[in-house]
Order: C-alpha cells, then structure tokens, then sequence
C-alpha cells in the first residue's frame, strides 16, 4: 500500500481544461507530498505549457511535465483527468489518450475523473456497468456508455474516481489520496 507522499501521479491534460478542475488537484496532491506529473499531447511540446479556461475566458497556463506520445510505459500510481469542455472533448478523439486511460484501468490503478473529463472514460469503453457521476449535462452520455450515473459530490467503483463540478474538489482531492493509499484495485478493463 504506497503512501502518498511516495506516490506518483500523472494528470492527462490539454489546452481548455477547466483551470480550478487541473490546478487543485496539482497543488493539493503536491502539498500531500506526491510526485505529480502533467502530461499532454505533443503539440503543446513547442511551447511546453498548456492553457486553462476560467469564467468563460483563457484562463492561467501550467507546465507540461510529460508529453503524451513520449512513452508507453507509465510508472504512475493513478490518473486524474480535468474536465472543461474543450480539454476532455480534445483528448477524447486522441488514440494515444484513450489507451492511457485504458492502460490505467486495466491494471487496477485508480482513475480520477471530474466534469466533464468522464467523457473519456466512455470514450474508453471503461464505464459500462460501474457507478460514476459527472457534470450534469453528460448525464445522458454516461448512461448511454453503460454507467449507473449517480448525483453525488464524489463517486468511487472500484478505483473509478469521479465527481461532478469544482465545488466538490475537496471530496475528490481526499477520495484521490485514500484510493492512492489503497494500492491497485482487482477489476475487469
């Protein structure tokens, strides 16, 4: 059971994700004392940063640790994915993103997923049959992708983080820590 001080953690993100959705997570985790990475599709590569949306405009810019394409081995203890609307609508439609995500699921590391970031997961074909939840609108996607949706502030299956909106970071934040805390989870991809 890896402490998560000892742990690594990796945020798969692009430009548009939802600014409090990717910054919390980055610092509160940070502070927790992980190693945590951002990592984002190469054609952020030249600039080395990707940009967040905040209130209905460009918001601040993060650094990218990792890009995306650079590997095929990830020695990361769990995945966070930002939503937004423009960041996990992006990613959706990148092979190598939707992989990663299948990657992690499949060898039982815990996957978090807040707003819209779970549109991922279904892009995954990770949902179907587990309880997760999301921002409000994806509803009809998610249970269309199989999910048993529920409207709750954090929603855990199995290593399967997922909440709905920026309010309710701090349940997700602390849900993240102890499926960290836990270790690998045993579960079908």
């Amino acid at each position: 059971m890896p402490n998560i001080s000892e742990s690594r953690i990796l945020i798969l993100a692009t430009d548009g994700y939802e600014q409090s959705e990717l910054e919390t997570p980055l610092n509160e985790l940070r502070k927790a004392g992980a190693t945590v990475h951002v990592c984002a599709p190469s054609h952020t590569k030249e600039e080395g940063l990707i940009r967040g949306w905040d209130g209905g405009d460009w918001g601040n810019t993060v650094p990218v640790d990792v890009i995306l394409e650079s590997s095929t081995d990830w020695p990361y203890h769990a995945l966070v994915l930002p939503g937004g609307v423009i960041n996990p609508d992006t990613l959706r439609t990148n092979p190598q993103a939707v992989q990663l995500v299948q990657s992690f699921v499949k060898q039982g590391k815990p996957v978090a997923a807040i707003c819209h970031g779970p549109w991922l997961l279904a892009e995954a074909d990770v949902v179907q049959g587990r309880k997760l939840t999301s921002y409000s609108s994806i509803k009809t996607d998610m249970i269309n992708a199989g999910a048993d949706w529920q409207d709750a502030e954090v929603v855990t299956d199995n290593g399967l983080i997922t909440s709905r909106k920026p309010s309710d970071l701090k349940a997700f934040i602390a849900k993240i820590i102890e499926e960290v805390e836990e270790g690998q989870h045993s579960r079908a991809a």
